[in-house]
């Protein structure tokens, strides 16, 4: 499956993981993103991995990025990239950020247990959008 290429437009499917409602923050990531030139596919909030995933296949997107405020990402996120491997997406970029974990705990630790579940990226609080569009660029090539 071809996933972008060319000078076609990257496609960014952007939401808020589980039982997650805040919005804002997703608000202002997809904005920023659609600003750098990318097509993004905003799910909001409240958004299963499963919903994820078929939006990306929907929409051949190119790149994943999954937000989550209310500290519980690691448990949402567990088994995601094994159900991109089963959807046709084994490459697909997924990056995710905000307060991804419980507590106050050393980020490279939790980089380190997200890279574990397949994440290509993971980001700590307060991690500006500009270096998750830059990483998007250096990813995918735009």
């Amino acid at each position: 499956m071809s996933r972008g290429g060319g000078m076609s437009t990257k496609t960014i499917v952007t939401g808020v993981i589980g039982a997650d409602v805040h919005a804002v923050g997703n608000k202002i990531l997809a904005f920023a993103l659609e600003e750098a030139g990318f097509t993004v596919v905003n799910l909001g909030v409240m958004v299963s991995q499963e919903e994820f995933i078929a939006a990306a296949v929907e929409t051949a997107a190119d790149a994943i990025v999954v937000s989550s405020l209310y500290g519980h990402g690691e448990i949402d996120c567990q088994g995601m990239r094994a159900k991109c491997d089963e959807a046709g997406l084994k490459d697909i970029p997924l990056l995710v950020g905000g307060n991804i974990v419980v507590g106050k705990q050393e980020f490279g630790d939790v980089e380190t247990r997200f890279k574990a579940m397949g994440f290509t990226r993971a980001y700590p609080p307060g991690t500006t959008v500009e270096t998750a569009i830059a990483d998007l660029d250096a990813l995918l090539g735009a």
